[in-house]
């Protein structure tokens, strides 16, 4: 059984991607597109409050308690493409 990871950091793009960072300093996409007719992200399609996502004990969270677990976001994300140490930027 592999050990759950918390997520430290979460950036969301108006793609309805997020960028995240895990405690490990791993850092990942998760596209959320595919989510977003089901409940309860329905709320969140077409609204600002899918920009206002934050990290909230180890996840992601929206206003109107909204969450989604960390096991989906770090099993169903890539890894984001690497910046060379020069131009790297801050997810």
């Amino acid at each position: 059984m592999e050990a759950l990871l918390d997520v430290v950091k979460v950036e969301a793009k108006p793609d309805y991607s997020l960028h995240l960072e895990f405690e490990n300093g791993e850092r990942r996409i998760f596209d959320m597109s595919s989510y977003m007719d089901k409940r309860p992200f329905v709320s969140l399609k077409g609204s600002p409050l899918f920009m206002m996502a934050t990290v909230d004990y180890g996840t992601v969270v929206w206003p109107g308690n909204i969450d989604i677990a960390p096991e989906t976001l770090y099993d169903r994300s890539r890894p984001a493409q690497s910046a060379t140490p020069a131009t790297q930027k801050s997810i």
